[in-house]
């Protein structure tokens, strides 16, 4: 174990708030989690310097801002967990400028308020700004890699710190290269806004139909964010402390895109299981993209499973919330994961990936 006292002293300097045996899991959403020590930054120049300080040093470092898409053990994080709490927003004529610790749907919410449009459609996600290029972070037909302008990283390897565009990083579904790698942290992120107000072509269609509206059309970004609000808050997809179907880290699964030759084979096996019936696909790069939440309900698991008395449940309102029902461990939501993964695999032939990051664990 990393002695406290030693890192205490060695980030003195570092402007960062040093705390030992914080619970981890009261820093994410699923609310799970052992003991840390834990390093508050609130300011740029404290997280590039503790993040320096720790990687000189060679102390593992877990970086830790919303906690909203994190899946952490129960035995904790041996080193030094760097909450990264910088929070300033700025706007300018057609972007904002996002420190990387603060919390996105404050960014979204102020740019609605600010008359500017382009981001409604990532309301009531949780999570910090710095986290969504991390994950390509996208809902309802918009994708952060559509508005992205450039990020500002810090480099762990040379400690310099520069400003990258997004052609440099990767950008895949709810992926890109500064996923599962430690190369870099963000610092910040600049995206790009309609000035005018209008919000993102609707491409999704729950949400079009829900504004009477086309493919395509726009409508008032506020008018957007409150319908997005809505349909999240009915799936359990906005936090709110007093249900615990909030108490989750979002999509637990990505869509699995399967490869062209694949489909024919996939969609037998769909429908020997469940017969002659619509299934959920929307087109993708290099093949279809399958609904995950549809593919695991279709294979047995419906909402709440496996039942009201399980410490763990997939969300009572979206089968594709795992969720602790208030006492839940890692090893816990591991568990009902793994059940999920393998009913869908072994019933149709496709693989479910988890969408957190996991720290110290394994599916």
């Amino acid at each position: 174990m990393v002695a406290f006292d030693n890192v205490r002293e060695l980030l003195s300097s570092t402007g960062a708030q040093v705390r030992a045996g914080v619970s981890l899991a009261g820093l994410t959403t699923l609310r799970v989690g052992g003991p840390a020590t834990v390093a508050d930054c609130t300011t740029t120049a404290a997280l590039v310097a503790t993040v320096r300080a720790l990687d000189s040093a060679g102390i593992p470092v877990l970086l830790l801002a919303g906690g909203s898409n994190l899946l952490i053990a129960d035995r904790g994080f041996d080193g030094v967990v760097v909450r990264i709490a910088t929070d300033a927003v700025e706007f300018g004529a057609d972007h904002v400028l996002a420190e990387a610790g603060a919390p996105w749907d404050g960014v979204v919410a102020a740019a609605v308020a600010a008359g500017f449009g382009g981001l409604e459609c990532l309301s009531g996600i949780p999570g910090s700004a710095g986290a969504t290029p991390v994950q390509n972070v996208g809902a309802y037909g918009v994708e952060v890699a559509q508005l992205l302008r450039r990020v500002q990283l810090l480099d762990r390897a040379s400690g310099d710190i520069r400003w990258a565009a997004p052609a440099e990083l990767g950008f895949g579904y709810r992926t890109s290269m500064l996923k599962h790698s430690d190369q870099a942290v963000v610092l910040a992120v600049e995206l790009a806004l309609n000035p005018d107000g209008a919000s993102a072509p609707l491409r999704y269609g729950e949400l079009a139909r829900t504004l009477g509206a086309d493919a395509g059309d726009t409508r008032p970004a506020a008018a957007v964010r409150e319908a997005v609000l809505r349909l999240r808050a009915g799936k359990g997809m906005v936090l709110d402390a007093a249900d615990h179907d909030t108490w989750s880290a979002g999509s637990f699964f990505t869509n699995p895109v399967v490869p062209h030759e694949r489909v024919p084979e996939v969609t037998a096996a769909i429908r020997k299981y469940v017969g002659d019936i619509t299934i959920v696909t929307y087109p993708a790069e290099n093949g279809v993209k399958f609904s995950a939440g549809w593919l695991i309900e279709h294979a047995g698991f419906g909402k709440g499973f496996p039942g009201p008395d399980s410490v763990v449940r997939l969300s009572t309102k979206h089968t594709l919330a795992l969720t602790n029902r208030g006492s839940a461990g890692a090893a816990d939501l591991v568990e009902l994961a793994r059940t999920v993964r393998a009913g869908v695999e072994q019933r149709f032939g496709i693989r479910l990936e988890p969408e957190p990051v996991t720290v110290g664990v394994q599916l």
